[in-house]
């Protein structure tokens, strides 16, 4: 195994790796820095994007274009114009909060969930946007929406509330969209971190990025812990397969905490990590549908 710095971005808060098989090209995003980032898997022919406000998740459209999670909603993003066009904003009335990780599922569904800036109080809520633009909402009482992703089938549902310092699993309805018969699948208590983003393997194994701990965490579909990597920054911040074979692991940090109680990093804050020699492949992610 090897861990090295594919692209020394300095991301303030770096987040959502997102590797597309169409294009062959791995994109991510600046949270605090409102900017979409795309490579290739060697981290090569960088292009960014700005936009408007804080963002929190992305994901690319069968469309093409990708639909954003913003802190002022979901938003649609040309990346010919470098426009974004309002989808719909479901927490005009919460100032502090924002729309944070998200993505498809198996019909192309964009789940996204919002969470309290102060990471304070259990106002953000889950919410599914369907491909005829209807927002759904899920689930409410969560403080900070993290991790969503699916078994291999489609049929369980991972999602984090990283501060409720575990990650839950549902049963999740393909037809519907709906996840039910939620239940906690691990916990992360006592580790000095929280769970943050997360990705399934091929073997259905669930990978998640424990922020503040700096380490990535492999644990089996029965929730056992499996495997631990030590990264070497503490603020990693979410993961995903991807390069030709999905057979390489990348890896988002920050530059800089989000709060003043949070621990800072070295120069290798906020930098894209890749790491090879896992012996484990990814699954493709789907594009959204609207």
């Amino acid at each position: 195994m090897e861990i090295k710095v594919l692209v020394d971005c300095k991301t303030i808060l770096g987040e959502g790796p997102l590797w597309d098989v169409e294009e062959q090209r791995l994109y991510w995003i600046d949270s605090f820095g409102n900017k979409v980032w795309r490579a290739t898997a060697e981290g090569k022919e960088i292009k960014t994007w700005d936009v408007p406000a804080k963002i929190g998740s992305m994901a690319l459209r069968r469309k093409g274009g990708a639909v954003l999670s913003l802190q002022t909603g979901f938003h649609f993003l040309d990346f010919k114009t470098g426009k974004t066009e309002l989808i719909y904003d479901p927490e005009p009335d919460k100032p502090t909060t924002r729309i944070n990780d998200g993505k498809v599922d198996k019909r192309g569904r964009f789940l996204a969930g919002s969470m309290d800036t102060l990471e304070a109080g259990a106002i953000g809520a889950l919410y599914r946007l369907d491909p005829d633009l209807s927002v759904h909402k899920l689930e409410e009482g969560i403080i900070c929406s993290n991790g969503p992703c699916w078994s291999p089938d489609g049929k369980t549902f991972y999602f984090s509330d990283s501060w409720s310092e575990a990650i839950s699993v549902y049963d999740y309805d393909l037809e519907t969209g709906t996840p039910s018969n939620k239940r906690t699948f691990c916990s992360v208590k006592g580790t000095g971190g929280a769970p943050d983003g997360a990705t399934v393997d091929a073997e259905g194994y669930v990978w998640m990025a424990l922020v503040y701990a700096g380490e990535i965490r492999r644990y089996a579909p029965d929730g056992r812990l499996d495997r631990t990597i030590k990264m070497p920054v503490l603020k990693v911040t979410s993961v995903n397969f991807g390069g030709p074979n999905l057979d390489v692991l990348y890896v988002t940090s920050m530059a800089k905490p989000p709060l003043p109680r949070f621990p800072e990093d070295g120069p290798l804050g906020g930098s894209l990590f890749a790491i090879t020699g896992l012996g484990v492949k990814g699954v493709p992610e789907p594009r959204f549908a609207g």
